[in-house]
């Protein structure tokens, strides 16, 4: 493994699960012990699982935590929302992708992060430094990042405990026969597209909370706020389109026409209100709505307009 760290379990972690003695000798969160351990960590020569257990005495092979996982630094005009000492809140364009993944070698929101903030090497997951969650490609609006380790693993808690708030603008296809509702339905993989998600039985929980902001019957259209219980990869798309009102200009999720000025999908991370993970204090941060959703809505309001 090349410059690779080679560590000795002290006496201390003798029987301790390798991720859990990795983070605590490089003074790791679990999480990125884990990411470690997938990147491939060796315990006496072979490979570690994240539950395999450490002697005192045997040595461990990791890769650098601070090795960047194929992340390099790119300049890119950000549109930076808040930022102070721990956390830093960014306001995403559509079309840009948050971080590398299969398949994808263009500019990612995680290089144009790490170009403005170098510091955030190190904090959080391998290659995703900071990020303490994502929006698809095409959808836009706010995202958090930690700064440091320790405001990234609060944030990352408070994600997981659901105490922060992440509010949604969404424009969908029908009439809701209740102003709000909640989907709690289980999403997996797609068994037919693989790289499609679906309402599955024994998929991960996941919750949706929605209310109806305004109808438009000409249009059959409605705009709607939408609230996270769980993140689950595609979940706002996946449990609208599973009880038929998929979001307009969802060519993943839906083949429904969709008005004129539609360009992308209409779906826009507005609202997010969090407790500071150094202060303690509520704080709360908005996004409006972008130009290109303005002018779709605009053209839906027009009586004839399509």
């Amino acid at each position: 493994m090349a410059d690779a760290l080679r560590l000795e379990v002290p006496q201390r972690l003798d029987g301790d699960r390798v991720d859990k003695a990795l983070a605590e000798m490089l003074e790791l969160s679990r999480a990125r012990a884990r990411a470690l351990i997938e990147r491939g960590v060796l315990i006496d020569g072979m490979p570690a699982r994240p539950s395999d257990r450490v002697r005192a005495g045997g040595v461990v092979e990791a890769p650098s935590p601070t090795e960047s996982g194929g992340l390099e630094p790119e300049a890119m005009e950000l549109r930076v929302v808040h930022e102070d000492s721990d956390l830093i809140v960014v306001d995403k364009p559509a079309g840009l992708v948050v971080h590398p993944g299969s398949g994808h070698r263009g500019p990612t929101l995680a290089a144009g992060l790490l170009h403005r903030y170098p510091e955030l090497e190190g904090v959080g997951d391998i290659g995703r430094w900071g990020l303490v969650h994502r929006l698809d490609r095409d959808t836009s609006g706010l995202l958090l990042v930690g700064r440091t380790t320790s405001a990234f693993d609060k944030l990352r808690a408070d994600l997981a405990g659901r105490r922060i708030s992440r509010l949604y603008t969404a424009l969908v296809h029908g009439a809701f026969s209740a102003p709000t509702g909640t989907i709690d339905a289980p999403i997996g993989r797609d068994q037919s597209r693989p790289t499609r998600r679906a309402v599955v039985a024994g998929g991960k929980p996941a919750v949706t909370h929605y209310e109806i902001l305004e109808y438009f019957p000409g249009k059959d259209l409605s705009l709607l706020e939408i609230g996270l219980g769980t993140g689950r990869t595609h979940q706002i798309r996946v449990h609208l389109a599973a009880i038929a009102h998929p979001v307009v200009g969802d060519k993943t999720y839906s083949t429904l026409p969709v008005p004129a000025k539609s360009r992308r999908i209409f779906l826009h991370a507005h609202r997010l209100d969090l407790t500071h993970p150094v202060s303690g204090d509520p704080v709360s941060f908005a996004s409006p709505l972008p130009p290109d959703l303005v002018a779709v809505l605009d053209s839906v309001r027009q009586p004839g307009n399509g």
